[in-house]
């Protein structure tokens, strides 16, 4: 499928980005499912036979309960792919096939050829003596493959093979070491550290960035560098381990925040670093990937910043949601895991260039709703490196199929974190998970699929080759300074810097092409402090030629404590659009009610919000659904 804005009912978008060169053609792929090791038929000691794996090799678990499996990225040769798994059903100890239990990182041969053992996947953490791997960490999500070739990061360890590649019959478990990463954050060292998450490293195989939530359900994201510490004398383990050093807070000191407020006027600044959810790095290292600020109303994108100059550049503006996303080595491509194409958002994103006033209050929604539990709406979008633009939306890898049961493009198959490219860039790895009970079945109107894997699996491993595509060299990595100049350095015992507050009242936004926008910012009543209502009314309002806004909208928030992450906003819209689309946002009589915690994603509301756009009408989900 080629996604462009006629498919969608848009006319011709962001004129901004006529400097950009022309969009690329669809391209053709070739999409199978990689090998895994053969499903045990049920979880108990033993249930891995002889029958069921012949080789002796492990078996591993059929559903997704303790979300354990993820896919990773590809070693230098681009043959293999390494991917975290939970065996289950190995005999007990001191059988020695008792080592194959519990999440172990292995690596798949994606070229359908088999190790000497007859087997298309090693494990790689398998059997590794317990002196070479103290006091791992259990965060093991995130799988990549360090350019070096002997080295993983494996969530929050790195497995090493002691100068050997990965792939060499010579990475044996003996030669294997695994050490956990630590990050010190007692200004004397002390204690167990900080608690990173999804860890991306940067191509020159040192330097880190990574997310870290905060106890009142916020999130600040970070940069350092790895630090191989033979013998800690301080924190928590106190084994060899990798350290976080020269730490980074991914904000400005001095840096003017996203929204500005002047006196009675409120202001737009599109030029704001605001890296809300680090995603990763450009092929070359020069920017660094990450969900921001939004900079039209409840539309999640990707942007990317420089690590030196700060110029950002937005990547993508669809109005449905991306979140997972890697570039290709030779930075001319990149692969966004995206719910567009499925209807999923539009329902209260699908209008363009509405200012991202409400989105104080609501972004949390938009970031939220996205999913239905466990079930994703993401599917593979193959994107240049200037990103969307025009009536240019990218193209859906695997697109072309009939949909059927266990297909390419079954959508039943959804999307999952991280997508990532052959170093020669002819290839791309993903993996899907299948809509399982409670997103299906029972009181929900969905049917539950078959699954149509090996063993009933409930997850898959996909390789999609651009056989149009030569092999490219892999771009320069840029040589990252330990210190970014527009970031805060973070050293153990610092604080984060204060973040800027916006002050209720009343303020008038000005339109960029015409129209203005007033502007009432309440402040929150459950002393947390900010702002906890904003209402918006627009006047013949454009910030884009030929999208013209007039009418209203107000939502409110609550934050449902104790838990920081429980949301219920309530929301009145009644937006008119004008020019190039004709359109309206509206609510109910009763407006618009929903309540949903941005950790579980399970869609509950009263009420209805509906976009209408050239006749096309968007409504928002059932519950559950």
């Amino acid at each position: 499928m080629h996604l462009d804005s006629r498919a969608i009912g848009f006319g011709a978008l962001l004129g901004a980005a006529l400097a950009a060169p022309p969009p690329p053609d669809p391209e053709p792929f070739e999409i199978v499912e990689l090998p895994l090791p053969p499903v045990a038929p049920t979880d108990a000691v033993g249930a891995c036979t002889a029958e069921v794996n012949p080789n002796g090799t492990g078996c591993i678990r059929r559903d997704m309960t303790s979300q354990e499996f993820q896919g990773g990225d590809f070693t230098p040769d681009g043959n293999h792919v390494v991917a975290n798994v939970e065996f289950v059903g190995a005999p007990a100890d001191p059988d020695p096939l008792s080592i194959y239990t519990g999440e172990q990182l292995i690596l798949v041969k994606a070229d359908g050829t088999t190790f000497p053992n007859g087997d298309p996947w090693k494990c790689l953490s398998c059997g590794v003596p317990a002196e070479n791997a103290l006091s791992i960490d259990p965060q093991r999500d995130y799988p990549h493959v360090l350019r070096s070739g002997d080295k993983a990061l494996w969530g929050h360890n790195i497995l090493d093979c002691g100068g050997v590649d990965l792939t060499s019959d010579e990475c044996t478990p003996n030669r294997t070491h695994i050490y956990p990463i630590h990050w010190p954050i007692a200004a004397d060292g002390s204690g167990s550290g900080g608690a990173p998450r999804e860890l991306r490293l940067h191509p020159d195989d040192v330097h880190m960035g990574w997310s870290s939530f905060t106890a009142d359900g916020g999130q600040n994201c970070f940069f350092g560098r790895l630090e191989f510490n033979a013998n800690p004398a301080t924190g928590v383990p106190l084994v060899p381990r990798y350290d976080l050093v020269d730490v980074n807070v991914l904000r400005s000191p001095n840096g003017e925040p996203h929204l500005v407020t002047d006196g009675t006027e409120i202001r737009i600044n599109e030029d704001a670093i605001s890296v809300g959810e680090l995603r990763g790095w450009s092929g070359a290292g020069d920017e660094i990937l990450y969900i921001g600020s939004p900079l039209e109303a409840n539309n999640i994108d990707l942007l990317a910043v420089h690590v030196i100059t700060g110029a950002i550049r937005r990547l993508t503006s669809h109005p449905e949601y991306v979140d997972p996303a890697s570039f290709s080595r030779d930075n001319k491509w990149f692969v966004a895991m995206d719910t567009r194409g499925t209807d999923r958002q539009m329902w209260m994103s699908g209008m363009r260039w509405i200012p991202p006033l409400i989105d104080i209050v609501s972004v949390s929604v938009a970031a939220s709703t996205r999913n239905n539990g466990v079930r994703r709406f993401f599917q593979p979008i193959l994107i240049d490196r200037d990103g969307d633009r025009d009536e240019y939306f990218g193209q859906q890898i695997n697109g072309e199929g009939d949909g059927s049961n266990g297909s390419v493009n079954d959508p039943n198959w959804n999307g999952r974190a991280d997508p990532a490219f052959s170093p020669d860039s002819t290839k791309i790895v993903y993996w899907q998970a299948l809509v399982v009970s409670p997103a299906c079945g029972g009181s929900n109107p969905l049917p539950c699929p078959v699954s149509t894997a090996q063993g009933g699996r409930e997850y898959r491993l996909m390789l999609a080759r651009r056989i149009s595509r030569q092999p490219k060299a892999p771009a320069s990595v840029f040589d990252i300074p330990d210190y970014i100049p527009w970031a805060t350095p973070f050293p153990p015992g610092a604080s984060l810097p204060e973040t800027y507050s916006l002050e209720p009242g009343q303020y008038t936004l000005q339109g960029k092409i015409s129209g203005v926008a007033s502007v009432n910012l309440t402040a929150d009543t459950q002393g947390l402090g900010g702002i906890g209502a904003v209402s918006v009314a627009y006047s013949n309002y454009s910030d884009r030629q030929g999208y013209i806004l007039n009418g209203h909208e107000e939502v409110s928030r609550e934050i449902l404590l104790p838990n920081p992450w429980n949301n219920r906003v309530e929301w009145y819209s009644d937006i008119v659009q004008t020019g190039v689309v004709s359109g309206t946002k509206k609510t109910g009589p009763g407006g618009f009610q929903l309540e949903i915690d941005v950790m579980t994603n399970i869609f509950s509301a009263t009420g209805t919000l509906t976009t209408t756009l050239d006749g096309v009408v968007y409504e928002q989900p059932a519950n559950g659904t």
